[in-house]
């Protein structure tokens, strides 16, 4: 999916939603446990009951490759099932040196080979541009690049520096001379929400990955307000409280429900820009 298709469907929808196929067989319903395969069952039904509103889906694949060979078959039912006007993203935290990037690389984007061919992987940039560049590589996919994540942990090194240009803005400032805004993304947690301003001066045109929002408790309209561009420039991730909205045999219906009220609050931030 390019950048003028992926703001296209955010056009449509009225959405830059994410949905994170964050699925833990531990917190199955009951009613899918007994299925030949419940992770394929239950993301199925998620996307069946959410696709039209939202733009993107992005399975985390911890949560596939945890479960061996089982799970791989998981994660490749669950790409096929995603539609094709949804990007596709695997959220893998990938960055290694260069020839073990470009296997990396071939695992999510190779279809021929892998039996997966996501829209886009997310990158740890730790080691550098021999690790970041081996996707981008790919010029028909999208790298994504962790920048300031919304975990506790993040201040440990993401801060470091002088105060006025701490790493973060420097991996931001860095990696965006490697790419261009149509093949490179940033992630940027929900829960760092004036951090933004300072991140749109370094990247005001790059798309923007933002979890947090939701169960972690970061605010959509803070995002917005200090993230949105012209051409939207954000999605905004949801997980656990879309596809968790309920236990019981009505699962999707509930993850279709907290979909709709988390696409209604951003159609309505798309039209305070005139979007």
């Amino acid at each position: 999916m390019t950048r003028s298709q992926l703001i296209a469907q955010i056009r449509k929808k009225l959405s830059f939603l994410c949905v994170g196929l964050d699925t833990d067989v531990a917190l199955l319903p009951e009613c899918v446990r007994h299925l030949p395969n419940p992770v394929v069952a239950f993301n199925k039904q998620i996307i069946d009951a959410t696709h039209d509103l939202c733009v993107a889906y992005k399975p985390n694949t911890a949560f596939y490759e945890s479960r061996g060979v089982t799970g791989w078959q998981d994660l490749v039912q669950t790409w096929k099932s995603i539609p094709e006007n949804c990007l596709s993203i695997a959220d893998a935290k990938r960055g290694d040196i260069g020839n073990t990037s470009t296997l990396y690389a071939q695992a999510f984007f190779e279809g021929k080979s892998s039996g997966m061919s996501f829209d886009a992987i997310t990158v740890a940039p730790y080691m550098g541009s021999d690790s970041v560049k081996p996707f981008l590589a790919f010029k028909d996919k999208w790298t994504i690049v962790l920048a300031l994540t919304s975990n506790d942990g993040s201040a440990d090194f993401q801060y470091h520096g002088l105060e006025s240009n701490p790493l973060f803005e420097q991996v931001i400032s860095q990696v965006q001379s490697w790419a261009s805004p149509e093949q490179l993304m940033f992630v940027v947690g929900a829960t760092r929400g004036e951090a933004f301003t300072a991140i749109r001066k370094l990247a005001p045109q790059h798309f923007l990955l933002v979890p947090g929002v939701g169960a972690q408790g970061g605010s959509l309209a803070d995002v917005c307000h200090f993230g949105i561009t012209s051409d939207c420039g954000l999605l905004v991730n949801a997980s656990r409280s879309i596809i968790y909205a309920s236990s019981g045999t009505d699962f999707a219906e509930r993850a279709r429900e907290e979909a709709l009220r988390m696409q209604q609050e951003m159609a309505i931030e798309l039209n305070k820009i005139n979007f």
